[in-house]
């Protein structure tokens, strides 16, 4: 053996690089198994190409080839053009005697090659690794379910998907925020549509965090990141047949109903095909849900979501899980957060494991929503937005900070569910020997309401203040610091002289009754009768009785900047629905208190 590895060295001591690249490939053309090729030399051939500079046109030739069928796509080579071909698409690349590369281009199929600058630098650069991750992309781009036949049907399918979308974008509206490109994701009818290429599918933006309000207050949090969350619109197979078009539902010129919306043709009015398949929203990143939320996204589309596939565990271990980008789980029943802020003030945070395990309010994770009319896509965004906004609020005082035994913070507060739809925060109040509650009730990203229950407390000024800063910052710990702001000065402040202080007893034998308004925003909230204050201020009558100023410079400071009415949706699936028996939680809440 020794002898013929000595034979062999000096064999090819003197031939080149391209000899032994062509040796290797003659021998893998001819593999003993032809169903597969000699992995030994599959992976020979690729360490000698890693190492290799690409400097001439079979080089880079031969990378192209090793890239192409690491992909599964097919190969082939004219004169100075490679071809890396799918069944749905193909790409050429246009070489330079040097090896350089002068043009990529993405060919769709039955259209023409475009160019593709995306994958033209990586490959001029010689980033390989890069030009891989992107060719791999685009491969699952094309990459459609079912026969040949099947293909084409699903990839034509989805190009009428795409230019109803794109005409729903264009529609005109009018604008809820300041910020063009936050109103155009967070409001929009189809949220920001960026329109597929050949190169590039299309995807969809429909929430992001607010951000103009954390970079000018003094309020801001230190870690606060801009999330946005987005989908990309594309197919998938399905075990049930559905009937997907094969032309637009839209009707030319489209007719649009009272709400702005465009008058959308059933599928049996136009051209279509039964296909094992759907449409699919593919979340990114993936998005932990509600049973409830579920339900209703079923409700919405008409097809159902196999629960044998989702696996269900309690919300704020969902929100941690994909919140700290490891996978990691909570073992602890009770999971106790910390929420450092600026200032050196730490709020700690517990969400009792017992409260949150109900079955009704455990969760899933989503990564995709199957589809199949154009028409059904507003109202799945506006719903995904609401379970957005509700994870957004939880998010915030679930950090990776897990409090410990010798964790010193400044303040305490318990997180517990109310409903599908709301949550309270009890806390111990800064004004008085007693317990506070913040009821948090979420019926929409734009109808969010702050209810604050405690003795002596039932004023609606400052249950519009909370209100307003909790839908400007999306933050529980910066709403609850405001809260406490305004509640110490309750105990620096001097008696209201035009309202004399009362001891608790009377204040319970004098218990104002309620009343349901409705906001700006559409939201119900549950007022006090003896809220009629000056609007510049409201006072608590209790143990310790004073006036505290609510100003309207410090509300409209937060206030958005355009006000409109909400847009109705065409699609109803009632997101108030069965929760709005959280009014009765409320009463039962300051009951107790």
């Amino acid at each position: 053996m020794k002898s013929i590895i000595s034979g062999l060295h000096l064999k090819f001591a003197e031939k080149t690089w391209n000899e032994t690249f062509q040796l290797v490939r003659r021998c893998m053309d001819r593999p003993k198994d032809e169903s597969k090729p000699c992995q030994p030399l599959v992976r020979s051939l690729e360490r000698l190409q890693e190492v290799v500079t690409v400097s001439s046109l079979n080089t880079m030739r031969s990378r192209l080839e090793m890239i192409a069928k690491q992909q599964g796509m097919g190969f082939h080579i004219n004169e100075a053009t490679c071809y890396l071909t799918a069944d749905l698409f193909y790409l050429e690349v246009v070489l330079l005697p040097c090896g350089g590369v002068t043009e990529v281009k993405v060919a769709p199929h039955g259209g023409f090659p475009v160019p593709s600058e995306s994958l033209l630098q990586p490959l001029r650069s010689k980033h390989f690794a890069d030009f891989s991750g992107k060719l791999a992309g685009l491969f699952t781009q094309y990459n459609i379910p079912g026969d040949n036949e099947s293909k084409l049907k699903l990839f034509a399918s989805l190009q009428c998907l795409g230019k109803d979308l794109q005409q729903i974008s264009h529609l005109p509206r009018l604008p809820k925020d300041s910020d063009p490109q936050a109103d155009m994701i967070n409001n929009g009818r189809i949220g920001c549509l960026i329109a597929g290429k050949e190169d590039s599918p299309m995807k969809i933006q429909f929430y992001i965090t607010p951000t103009d309000g954390m970079k000018t207050s003094d309020l801001q949090m230190t870690d606060t990141e801009t999330v946005v969350q987005a989908a990309q619109v594309t197919v998938g197979v399905s075990d049930v047949t559905h009937m997907l078009q094969m032309a637009s539902v839209i009707p030319q010129p489209p007719q649009l109903d009272a709400q702005g919306f465009p008058v959308f043709l059933t599928l049996s009015e136009v051209p279509h095909e039964a296909l094992p398949a759907c449409f699919l929203l593919k979340l990114q990143p993936a998005i932990p849900m509600m049973l409830s939320f579920v339900k209703k996204l079923s409700h919405i589309t008409d097809v159902a979501i196999p629960e044998v596939d989702l696996q269900w565990a309690p919300l704020p271990k969902l929100l941690f899980r994909c919140s700290n980008g490891h996978g990691e789980t909570l073992d602890e029943q009770d999971i106790i957060f910390t929420v450092p802020l600026p200032g050196g003030v730490r709020h700690s945070y517990i969400l009792p494991g017992d409260a949150w395990e109900v079955p009704a309010l455990r969760g899933t994770v989503m990564d995709s929503i199957p589809f199949t009319h154009p028409g059904r896509v507003p109202a799945l965004l506006d719903l995904l937005r609401h379970q957005c906004a509700f994870n957004t609020l939880l998010r915030s005082c679930i950090t990776s900070q897990c409090a410990g035994t010798g964790s010193a913070c400044d303040l305490h507060f318990e997180v517990l569910p109310e409903s599908e739809t709301s949550f309270s925060v009890t806390f111990h109040r800064p004004d008085a020997d007693s317990l506070g509650v913040l009821l948090v009730n979420i019926c929409g990203l734009h109808q969010i309401t702050c209810t604050l229950f405690g003795a002596g407390i039932g004023d609606a000024s400052l249950d519009e203040y909370l209100s307003t800063v909790m839908k400007r910052f999306m933050s529980i710990p910066i709403t609850l610091r405001t809260l406490y702001s305004k509640l110490e000065k309750i105990t620096s402040a001097p008696l209201s002289p035009s309202r004399p202080a009362t001891t608790e007893a009377e204040n319970d034998r004098s218990a104002p009754s309620s009343t349901a308004v409705t906001d700006t925003n559409g939201a119900i909230t549950t007022l006090s009768q003896s809220a009629a204050v000056p609007e510049d201020s409201f006072s608590v009558s209790g143990s310790s009785c004073c006036a505290i100023s609510v100003d309207k410079s410090e509300l409209s400071e937060l206030l958005p900047e355009i006000k409109t009415s909400p847009a109705v949706n065409p699609y109803p699936y009632d997101p108030v629905g069965v929760f709005s028996h959280w009014m009765t939680s409320s009463d039962q809440l300051s009951e107790l208190i």
